[in-house]
Parts: C-alpha cells; sequence; structure tokens
C-alpha cells in the first residue's frame, strides 16, 4: 500500500510503503518522516505539567535527541508528568516585536494567534519546570529554538508592565550536543533568556557532549550514542532538575523582587 511520508525537516514529500533513507532534498535520516495520514493538529489541555521538554533542534530525531531519549527515561523512572514538544513540529513565527513599538504592545496572551506558539506560552506558564535540549549551529542554538525563545519576552515582558513574574523561581535545565565549539555558549545564550523570566538553574544543570571538527559529523551520532559518560551526566541533570521542581521554589522563595526587565 503506497503511504505519503513528509519530512518535517524541509517539507519534502515521498510516496511508498516506507520513508526513504535520506530525504533526497535535505539529507535528513528516515526518522524524520512522518505519515502526512498521521500528522495531528499541535494541541494542549491546560493540564499542569512537571516538566516541558523541548527539543529545539531542526532534525528531532537526530543527535540531540538521543539526550532527550535519555532524560525522558529518568522522567519516567520518577514518574512525573512531562510533555516533550519537538520544534520542528511546531509552528512558531518570528517575533514581531512590538515591544520596540511602545512597552504595552507586548501582550500575554501573545497578539500573534496565528501560530502554535500561544499553545506554548501556556504550557511554559502552567509546568513546573523546563528542559530544554539544543544542537550547536555556528557557535550558538538553532533558529527554531532562538525563534521559540524570542516569543517568550510577553512573558517576560509582564514584569515591566504588570509587576509580575509568572514564571519566576521554576527551575531549568539545559542539554545541548553538537560537533564541535561553542556547546557552554549555547547553553549560556539558552539560559540567559529563562533568568530573564526568572527561572533558576537546576544544580548541575547543564550536559553539553561534542566530538571534533577533525571528524566527519557522520561519526558524531555513534559517539554520542555510545557515550556512557554523557548519559550518566544527562540522567543526572534530568534528575537534579526533578528533584527542584520537588522542592517547589516559587513557594518556597516566598516575594521574589524583581531586578530586570
Amino acid at each position: 500500500m503506497k503511504k505519503t511520508w513528509v519530512c518535517r525537516v524541509c517539507g519534502y514529500r515521498h510516496v511508498g510503503g516506507k520513508p526513504p533513507g535520506e530525504c533526497p532534498q535535505c539529507s535528513s535520516p528516515a526518522g524524520e518522516f512522518i505519515l502526512e495520514s498521521g500528522r495531528k493538529q499541535f494541541s494542549y489541555d491546560g493540564r499542569e505539567l512537571d516538566v516541558l521538554l523541548v527539543n529545539g533542534s531542526t532534525h528531532a530525531s537526530h543527535n540531540v535527541n538521543t539526550l532527550v531519549q535519555w532524560a525522558e527515561a529518568a522522567f519516567r523512572k520518577e514518574r512525573i508528568r512531562y510533555r516533550r514538544v519537538d520544534l520542528n513540529s511546531v509552528k512558531v513565527d518570528h517575533c514581531w516585536c512590538c515591544y520596540s513599538n511602545y512597552d504595552e504592545a507586548c501582550t500575554l496572551p501573545c497578539r500573534n494567534q496565528g501560530d502554535e506558539m500561544h499553545l506554548l506560552h501556556e504550557m511554559l506558564l502552567n509546568s513546573k519546570a523546563v528542559l530544554v535540549a539544543s544542537p550547536i549551529n555556528w557557535n550558538g542554538m538553532s533558529a527554531r529554538l532562538k525563534d521559540f525563545l524570542d516569543r517568550t519576552t510577553c512573558i517576560q515582558n509582564q514584569q515591566l508592565t504588570r509587576g509580575r513574574a509568572p514564571c519566576a523561581g521554576k527551575p531549568v535545565a539545559i542539554l545541548v550536543a553538537g560537533h564541535e565549539d561553542g556547546a557552554f555558549k549555547t547553553a549560556y545564550d539558552i539560559f540567559h533568556y529563562f533568568q530573564e523570566m526568572g527561572y533558576v538553574l537546576a544544580p548541575f544543570g547543564i550536559t553539553y557532549v561534542t566530538h571534533g571538527g577533525q571528524y566527519n559529523t557522520v561519526t558524531d551520532s555513534g559517539f554520542i550514542k555510545n557515550s556512557r559518560k554523557t548519559e550518566q551526566f544527562t540522567k543526572a541533570t534530568a534528575m537534579n532538575l526533578v528533584r527542584a521542581m520537588r522542592l517547589n521554589l516559587p513557594k518556597r522563595f516566598g516575594k521574589i523582587e524583581i531586578s530586570s526587565e
């Protein structure tokens, strides 16, 4: 039976019994293909989450996915309620930069209701903790993740326009996988956004892995998957996030003083 498969990275459509081993348009592996008939509209039921897990990789089934799956194994072991979101399957537009017009123009809910970011805003507000995973693209995060984080401005801007910080005190952790340089810079760039919203970094809340520019990138997947130390550290970071989440830090802090825009 012929089926239509769609590449989540570039949108290439393939007709056949199974997806191609490699996308002929963008070279993504078979794991990036999904059945066109199996596509589901992105939704959120509004229930509270223990952890929102955001996979910011353009290739959601590739190297970053290895770290994400290790983190998921730790979450399942602790039987927490988490939601994994692969950004390459969610429609997130560029930020309109309403704030640049005047402070109060940047609102929550966001003025752009034409994509699916408003659902991610709700998830952030209703999650006790956040885990973000990113590749390294030219010494920084992926463009998809940058768009997502730019769009959190309407949450951060509540501090300036409403005098409240709805996410202050919540813990965050960060996972990074890449080929060569830029791992800690990428992690810090990501954390900067969350720090501006009042999040706190979980103890040992950053795990990263790189292989090396002297190798062909085709060897990265095997290197990462076989790195028992990286698996150990990734699961430790996930567990530290869970423990920080269970401390209910926003309540323990009591009143949190807002000191940034």
